[in-house]
């Protein structure tokens, strides 16, 4: 059989595009290849699970037109096929004079942006919605949500498979790419796949998937694992829904902070430290060759060289509970260490150019058989189906030219 579109990684961003692919055209034939033995096993399966809202991306950039429609759009779908979410909404807390010019910035990217109802909060103010909160100013953005995404990723597998017809290969690792000029070949360990088109989304490892095609790639994806801790129950009252510091706007990361999971408990973090391996979820998690390669790519030796100090005091956190929880005390002056038990983490695919550059915008890179998403960092498990909306009609226009 030759496929009209091959789609590598079963992500939520992977099988939200092969799901939007079947529904706008029910006669093409969609294969789904995933190295893993089920959907949602890295990015999608390890994340905070937030319903983000759109209020920190720069207006017009993809980030910001993906995530409010893909917000829209995953309300609706959820409301449809009986999954669980909680609009709870969350507050974004400045605990320093010097945050505040970042958190009106933020103020305006949301108004502008298109959220209703976004409140500045004064300090009183803050105590109304998170009374163990320290803050000097804030908002609340009541859009912000929680949800499990692995869910998510599972109702979007039902979907494309079970009624929509669609094709999904587990244990199938791609391990070869070969552009033709009528089409292309993927070859797994097990099979050989015909495709007229490739997507890839293979997140973690997707420039490798990449480079099995392209000659020349001008990005590298640098794995940032971020930790976290979970509060203990009977410190639970501590939060009562989703508490924020003002980001730093100089990292494409959000800052250690506080959730109510959608299946119970409240976490702290993430930091954000580099993985020694791409799918290193534990600090001994080393894969030399992974590793290497990171640390010698030019474009994160500039990185390093540029933001040493913050990178310093990230990793010491990774070590340290004490200073992980003095981080945290900014906000929650009452948390205590011993309030805290190691949690889970994630690993997060961050382009880097070579050029030094944190790519902070979703990425694609194409070729006339390929479409790579070479970036899609927060908020793109929010915006999902808006980027699969966005892949799909890029395939559609390829394959109907």
């Amino acid at each position: 059989m030759v496929y009209d579109v091959i789609i590598v990684g079963a992500g939520i961003v992977g099988m939200a595009t092969a799901m939007k692919i079947k529904q706008q055209k029910p006669d093409f034939k969609v294969l789904v290849l995933e190295k893993e033995g089920d959907v949602a096993q890295h990015q999608t399966g390890h994340n905070s699970g937030v319903i983000h809202s759109g209020l920190y991306y720069k207006p017009g950039s993809h980030k910001a037109l993906n995530c409010i429609d893909g917000y829209n759009q995953l309300i609706k779908f959820c409301d449809e096929e009986g999954v669980n979410y909680d609009l709870c909404g969350k507050i974004v807390v400045a605990t320093d004079q010097k945050e505040l010019d970042n958190l009106n910035t933020l103020y305006e990217r949301g108004v502008e942006n298109g959220l209703k109802n976004l409140k500045r909060l004064t300090a009183a103010q803050i105590k109304e919605y998170e009374p163990y909160c320290n803050g000097i100013a804030g908002l609340h953005v009541p859009q912000t949500g929680i949800i499990d995404y692995t869910e998510v990723t599972k109702k979007y597998l039902e979907v494309f498979q079970d009624r929509l017809g669609g094709e999904i290969r587990f244990h199938s690792k791609v391990e070869e790419i070969r552009l033709g000029s009528i089409g292309v070949e993927v070859i797994t360990g097990r099979e050989t796949f015909r495709s007229k088109l490739v997507v890839n989304c293979a997140g973690l490892y997707s420039d490798r998937i990449a480079q099995l095609a392209l000659k020349k790639l001008d990005v590298r994806i640098i794995p940032f694992r971020g930790e976290y801790y979970e509060i203990k129950p009977n410190k639970h009252y501590l939060v009562k829904n989703l508490i924020y510091p003002v980001p730093n706007p100089a990292f494409p990361f959000l800052g250690v902070h506080f959730t109510r999971m959608i299946n119970g408990g409240v976490e702290a973090g993430p930091n954000a430290v580099l993985a020694y391996k791409r799918e290193g979820y534990k600090k001994t998690d080393v894969n030399i060759s992974e590793l290497t390669e990171s640390l010698t790519w030019k474009g994160f030796l500039k990185v390093a060289s540029k933001y040493w100090p913050t990178g310093l005091g990230e990793v010491y956190r990774s070590y340290s509970k004490a200073a992980f929880t003095k981080a945290l005390q900014r906000l929650l002056p009452d948390l205590k260490q011993s309030d805290l038990k190691v949690g889970g983490s994630g690993v997060r695919a961050q382009a880097c150019d070579k050029n030094g550059g944190l790519i902070d915008d979703f990425l694609f890179v194409e070729e006339d058989r390929m479409i790579n998403v070479l970036n899609a960092p927060s908020p793109a498990a929010t915006s999902s189906l808006a980027i699969g909306d966005t892949i799909a009609a890029k395939a559609i226009k390829r394959l109907e030219k």
